[in-house]
């Protein structure tokens, strides 16, 4: 009866059994992770690795059967199997247990034997050194890393350098592409190079050197904001500038690059000769790599010791004098402000040799320091300032000049208008007035345009007095100053006498004296006047007084008079006399008593002198009656007003009245007599004589006379009424028959017309179905249009009536300037081929990056401005606009430079074209029609381009042809850019012998795979095959060759060979005869053994066949590679000796990166009695230093050494090892050692 089940370790009451088992499971997969994770990982100690998992796993599988948890307790055979299969387990994961699946398998890590792991175990007694191991007969490993190529590019931006002053310097920056840079060596090429008069010098810059240039640079930079706000000179705009680029450019750096600099205070070529890093291997330095350094251009206004303040008409031209220095040609921008108006220019070719043709091709000449005339004209007054804007030497170097505060770049002159003087109000013919007991004040004027720069104003004034006066005068002589600003001067006098201008000047001017230069000043006596009353008696009575007055004075005079009715108040009246003598009639509109007496006189000098007992009279007044007309006393009727002529008369007196007035016409006159009108004011209607409302004319009407309620009849003095009467209606016609003005520019037609205004006039343009009218009020008027073309005047019509047009001048011609036009030159256009279905111009093709240009002859009003499109095609089939830019020309012949950057078809359309009539910036919208538009295009040939399509590395026996293998393969195709047929020019270079081979060939594909039957390979070891140059149809020179894609790796291999580790005769150890296979795997080996064929394939070296029964063993061939290099094998021999060995980089761990392209040497150590055989091996190197080595890459045997040491050569990356070694007579290691042997 079996036992029953023991309860688990672990009370269930404490923790139940599900989760016992959740825990156990929890931990297996826990463990079971971080193994894992271990053997992803840690790959140092594989061995140590494997011993610890080993035993933590027997740990957990004896506790798990101790806690005897249900479900997971099992008898102790099948505890056993579990453990089994968790040691073999871990045995695979840690490399304990090792299987070979050919040269493709996986050996990340090192093997190593299970008795490693149960020899700790079994204290000893499974010891691994009891069974044999690899003891000391093999040692060392050669690790070479490939570090990626390795550049040094010479100022990478193209920056221009130059130094402001000798004791400056500037940092020239180097760009290093996966570069540890440890040395840098530069050369120094003076200016103006002469090898017989100059040399050139080295310098050599070590990584410490470097490393201080760049912590003085960057403590240079961080301050530099700090900085901004202290004074510099004129040149720190370019250094400003100089140390952005250089921060942006190191802030925009990528993983694998780096900045370094070179100071150089000296001026000259440099020139980047070589750049090592830190494993002594050079970097490549594209083309070109050198750079110039050249004084920094200077420019600046010689100083002029002359007045910066100048005069009208003194010096109309003048000569500033500037001092430029620097690299010829130079440039110069500066500008002028005249009066507010700025103008910029440039200058551009300033050199001293401009007759030198050699100087184009003379190389970077020294510095040179020139003289130039800056030719102004000074002919306006007003403020000129002159500024120096911007330098530029031949290399480029720029040099931005301030203008603020800045006495050597900028020069400001005063041209002041000059002076005059003068006297206002006053001269010969018009002397100023003195009045008695006061003071005149005479004006003088310095003219109204002086400047006040100029100011004060000095002028020299004399005095002479009149004869009559020089009792009580005396003449003088005196200088005045104005006041300030003023441009008057006032002068007061009490004298009379003559007062003359004898010069005026200014603080910096002469000036002139105008006319009136003389003043006379005279005394003016007070006014009187004599009077003499007299009474007017008409009809019946005194109807008013009159006053015959003799008047004393200047003219005009006023006469003040009072005049008293019966007990009224006296009403003061005044009475103006332009003469000195005068009539005044006083009549009362009112009868009564009155009083008049005269009180006052003045004339233009005084105001209201008393006259002294002013004479007065009495009068009792009746008025009479009196007439008058309405109104103006010219009137005029038009032809459309009637025969009859309404006025309006006042009357005065007592009503009713009768009223006599005479119509005179041309002929004759007629009387009229109008009764009983009783208002003041009558409105009559006079007829228009016969003749004159027949013909037209004028005629005049009179009053005769006037007949009161009294019957006092009198006469009527009044002026008449003169009538004209207009029986001609108004016309119209133009003044010319054309006129030119811009096109839709507003002008007006001149039009003549006849009538009274405002005019009508209607009119139409020829072609337009409406008619337009027009509001003139000028008999010289004009018709304001917009558009071309002929006018008519239809109508017109006046303020009064409508009129007629004269048909001769009835028409008026407008015509437009025409607008600038564009057109190829004959020589440009005779050279290119005209399409007509598109009317563009095809020119003639060009390579890409080449200077072209056509000859465009330009119509209209210099200067001009073109506007045009660029297109080229798009990669989708159609056009893409790659700019609208705008360029100026003032000859009507001009140069149009075409765009060649890139290839493809370009087009060129122009668009706008303006010139001084018609300017673009007033002429915006002015677009050419497409159809009128000048078209013209080009093809932009590429420059041919060859690369590789991949990058692989081809395999090649020794002996072969170099023709394809596989001609589905893209290794070694050739991709052609440009215009077949292609000429191709290669290079292959063996690196074992250092011999390079050029190879052209030609082809009309676009692609072209490697196939050179008549080159063979002749040695082995890697072969660099380089594109060296290319040619197409276009004959255009080929674009820049790309390093990495213009060159790919041949590995030639030695031809399969098979070489025996023992002999029947000879035997090591063991009787199993071993063959060591040298080529790449997997080999084909066919032997006979007793007289019977055999062939096998083997994958690994080395190769075994166990001798079963005697009998000759002959190898008959052996091929590797697929079957390739095949080789016939001879009979082999060999004899039992000492185990031989072999060392790898002297028995130690040596680790060497190189670059791509550059070769790294392994030196293998041999140790026995030569001639050697050995085998070594290439494997992944491992990703940290000191691990062990990863996948086998490949396998080579080297035979018949006959020196202890042997070196190869390799381009490639990974670790090589030694893993077999023969000497003359034995081989190591053993054959028992190897793996299983793959033959019988």
């Amino acid at each position: 009866m079996p036992s029953p089940p023991r309860s688990p370790l672990i009370d269930p009451k404490y923790v139940d059994v599900p989760s016992q088992r959740l825990y156990a499971l929890s931990l297996v997969c826990l463990c079971q992770a971080v193994k894992a994770l271990d053997w992803l990982v840690s790959s140092d100690d594989s061995l140590q690795l494997c011993k610890k998992w080993v035993l933590v796993d027997l740990a957990f599988c004896v506790a798990l059967t101790q806690l005897r948890i249900p479900r997971l307790h099992y008898s102790p055979s099948v505890v056993l199997l579990q453990i089994l299969v968790i040691v073999i387990f871990d045995l695979f994961m840690f490399g304990g247990i090792r299987l070979n699946f050919g040269p493709e398998s996986r050996t990340d890590l090192d093997p190593f034997s299970v008795f490693d792991i149960l020899g700790p175990l079994s204290f000893g007694l499974l010891a691994a050194n009891s069974l044999g191991s690899k003891d000391a007969h093999l040692l060392g490993q050669h690790t070479v890393r490939m570090s990626p190529i390795s550049t040094a590019r010479l100022n990478p931006h193209g920056h221009t350098f130059c130094l402001a002053d000798p004791s400056a310097s500037v940092l020239i920056p180097v760009l290093l592409n996966n570069t540890e840079i440890s040395t840098l060596k530069y050369s120094l090429t003076p200016l103006g190079y002469n090898p017989d008069a100059h040399k050139v010098d080295h310098f050599q810059v070590s990584s410490k050197e470097l490393k201080a240039i760049e912590q003085s640079r960057l403590e240079l930079t961080r301050p530099a904001a700090s900085n901004r706000d202290h004074p510099a000179d004129e040149y720190d705009e370019y250094y400003d500038e100089q140390d952005t680029d250089s921060a942006a450019d190191s802030s925009e750096l990528q993983k694998t690059q780096s900045l370094v600099h070179i100071r150089l205070s000296r001026f000259g070529t440099v020139r980047l000769e070589q750049v090592l890093d830190s494993s002594s291997v050079e970097a490549r330095l594209p083309y070109p790599s050198d750079v110039t350094v050249v004084p920094c251009p200077h420019v600046e206004f010689i100083e002029d010791t002359s007045p910066d303040v100048r005069c009208a008409g003194q010096d109309t031209d003048l000569n500033l004098m500037i001092d430029i220095r620097g690299v010829p040609p130079l440039s110069l921008r500066w500008y002028k402000v005249v009066n507010d108006k700025a103008e910029h220019f440039i200058v551009e070719g300033i050199d001293s040799h401009l007759s030198d043709s050699r100087s184009a091709v003379a190389g970077v000449r020294k510095q040179e320091e020139l003289t130039v005339p800056l030719s102004v004209s000074l002919t306006a007054p007003g403020k000129y300032f002159y500024a120096l804007e911007e330098v530029v030497d031949a290399l480029g170097n720029t040099v931005k000049l301030s203008s603020v505060d800045s006495s050597k770049t900028t020069r400001t002159l005063s041209v002041l208008r000059t002076p005059n003087a003068s006297f206002k109000n006053c001269g010969p013919s018009s002397p100023a007035s003195l009045l008695i007991g006061a003071e005149a004040q005479l004006s003088i004027s310095t003219g109204s345009s002086a400047d006040l720069l100029d100011s004060p104003w000095e002028v020299s004034l004399a005095y002479k007095p009149f004869a009559s006066e020089k009792k009580n005068h005396h003449p003088w002589k005196k200088t005045l100053s104005t006041l300030g600003s003023r441009r008057d001067l006032d002068v007061k006098v009490s004298a009379p006498g003559e007062y003359t201008i004898l010069s005026v000047k200014g603080q910096w001017c002469q000036g002139d004296v105008l006319a009136p230069e003389t003043c006379v000043v005279r005394e003016r006596p007070l006014p009187s006047a004599e009077i003499e009353w007299k009474k007017i008696h008409e009809c019946s009575g005194d109807t008013g007084v009159s006053a015959s007055l003799v008047l004393h004075g200047t003219p005009p005079f006023q006469v003040y008079y009072l005049t008293q009715k019966d007990s009224e108040p006296p009403q003061e009246k005044a009475q103006t006399f332009p003469h000195s003598r005068g009539e005044l009639s006083i009549q009362p509109p009112h009868a009564g008593h009155y009083t008049f007496r005269f009180t006052h006189i003045s004339d233009a000098n005084y105001r209201k002198v008393e006259l002294d007992n002013g004479p007065s009279v009495e009068q009792a007044v009746h008025p009479l009656a009196s007439a008058a007309f309405v109104g103006p006393q010219k009137r005029v009727l038009s032809s459309c007003a009637g025969s009859v002529l309404p006025l309006e008369v006042d009357l005065g007196g007592t009503g009713p009245w009768n009223l006599e007035l005479r119509v005179v016409g041309p002929t004759g006159s007629e009387g009229m007599h109008f009764r009983g009108l009783k208002g003041q004011r009558e409105r009559i209607e006079i007829p228009i004589p016969e003749v004159v409302d027949r013909e037209g004319g004028t005629f005049d009407v009179d009053l005769v006379s006037i007949e009161d309620v009294y019957e006092c009849k009198r006469a009527v003095s009044v002026p008449s009424i003169s009538v004209s009467v207009k029986r001609i209606k108004p016309t119209a016609k133009f003044y010319g028959d054309a006129v030119t003005v811009l096109e839709q520019e507003r002008t007006g037609l001149p039009v003549r017309l006849t009538g009274e205004g405002p005019w009508t006039v209607k009119y139409r343009r020829q072609g337009d179905a409406g008619i337009h009218a027009a509001a003139l009020n000028s008999a010289n008027d004009a018709i304001s249009v917009v558009n071309d073309g002929l006018y008519q005047i239809l109508e017109v019509s006046d303020s009064q009536c409508p009129g007629f047009v004269v048909a001769e001048a009835s028409t008026f011609r407008v015509h437009w300037i025409p607008r600038p036009s564009a057109k190829l030159s004959a020589e440009t256009a005779a050279a290119a081929k005209y399409e007509a279905y598109n009317g563009s111009h095809i020119l003639e093709p060009i390579c890409e990056n080449m200077d072209a240009h056509i000859d465009l002859d330009l119509t209209g009003r210099p200067p001009f401005q073109i506007m045009y499109n660029i297109a080229q095609n798009s990669d989708t089939g159609g056009t893409k606009l790659l700019g609208q830019p705008t360029f100026n020309s003032i000859q009507p012949r001009t140069r149009f430079e075409l765009q060649t950057s890139s290839p493809g078809r370009v087009y060129y359309e122009v668009k706008q074209i303006g010139d001084a009539a018609y300017p673009l910036s007033k002429h915006k919208n002015a677009v050419i029609p497409r159809s009128q538009r000048l078209l013209f295009e080009q093809q932009v040939n590429m420059r041919p381009l060859a690369h590789f399509r991949t990058r692989n590395r081809m395999s090649y026996c020794l002996n072969d042809a170099f023709v394809p293998h596989d001609a589905l393969s893209l290794d070694g195709v050739v991709l052609f850019d440009g215009a077949p047929p292609f000429k191709l020019d290669l290079s292959i270079k063996n690196f074992g012998t250092s011999n390079v081979e050029h190879v052209q060939i030609e082809t009309s594909e676009s692609s072209w795979k490697i196939d050179l039957p008549a080159y063979e390979f002749k040695s082995i070891g890697p072969h660099l095959i380089v594109i060296e140059s290319v040619e197409d149809a276009s004959g255009c020179p080929q674009a820049p060759l790309d390093p990495l894609s213009s060159s790919v790796w041949v590995d030639v291999a030695e031809t399969a060979a098979i070489i025996p580790f023992d002999r029947r005769e000879h035997y090591c150890v063991g009787d199993v005869a071993q063959f060591q296979l040298e080529g790449i795997p997997p080999w084909t080996v066919g032997y006979s053994m007793n007289g019977k064929i055999y062939s096998e394939e083997a994958k690994v070296s080395p190769f075994s066949v166990v001798q079963t029964q005697p009998g000759e063993f002959k190898v008959t061939s052996i091929a590797h590679q697929q079957k390739m290099c095949k080789a016939v094998i001879t009979d082999l021999r060999t004899q039992v000796h000492a185990l031989p060995s072999a060392q790898v980089g002297h028995g130690k761990r040596v680790y060497q990166d190189i670059h791509e392209g550059d070769q790294a040497e392994i030196t293998f150590t041999l140790f026995g009695e030569p001639p050697f055989t050995f085998t070594y091996q290439r494997a992944e190197p491992s990703p940290k230093k000191g691990g062990k080595p990863g996948k086998v890459l490949e396998t080579h045997t080297v035979s018949r050494i006959n020196k202890h040491e042997y070196s190869i050569f390799s381009a490639m990356e990974g670790t090589w090892t030694v893993t077999s070694i023969s000497d003359r007579y034995c081989r190591y290691p053993q054959a028992q050692s190897d793996a299983p042997p793959s033959g019988r």
